[in-house]
Parts: structure tokens; C-alpha cells; sequence
């Protein structure tokens, strides 16, 4: 998976088209799913120790939903 390691986190491109950004806020860390087509995000808040896999599986479903809901 292509990475850039930014200012803000690090992104990582997956599967369809998501964009991940994870920034680590403390203890926490936040995983932003992005929809490039539309602009679309959507934001979960984890453990610091949280795999990125989960956190960004997690934003992905996030994202899924707010994309079907505003369908």
C-alpha cells in the first residue's frame, strides 16, 4: 500500500479509493476515512495502541454508512 508520512499523519491509500489519515492525539488516535470522489469523511477515536488495520476498518464502515445514508 502506497503511504505519505504528512504534517498531519500518515495516509494510506486502500482498497475502492479510501483515504485513511490516522493522527495520534495523546493516548488516542484519530482514523479519517475520505472518499475522494465526493469529499466525504468520516472520523473514529481509538486507543493509541489500536492496530491502524482496525482503526481504519472502522472509518471505512463509518464512511460506508454516512455514503449510503446521504444516498
Amino acid at each position: 500500500m502506497p503511504a505519505f508520512a504528512g504534517m498531519t499523519g500518515n495516509w494510506v491509500a486502500m482498497p475502492k479509493e479510501i483515504y485513511v489519515e490516522f493522527i495520534v492525539l495523546g493516548n488516542t488516535v484519530k482514523a479519517t476515512a475520505i472518499d475522494p470522489e465526493t469529499g466525504e469523511e468520516a472520523s473514529v477515536i481509538g486507543p493509541a495502541s489500536a492496530a491502524q488495520s482496525t482503526m481504519a476498518e472502522a472509518a471505512r464502515r463509518k464512511l460506508e454508512y454516512v455514503l449510503k445514508k446521504k444516498s
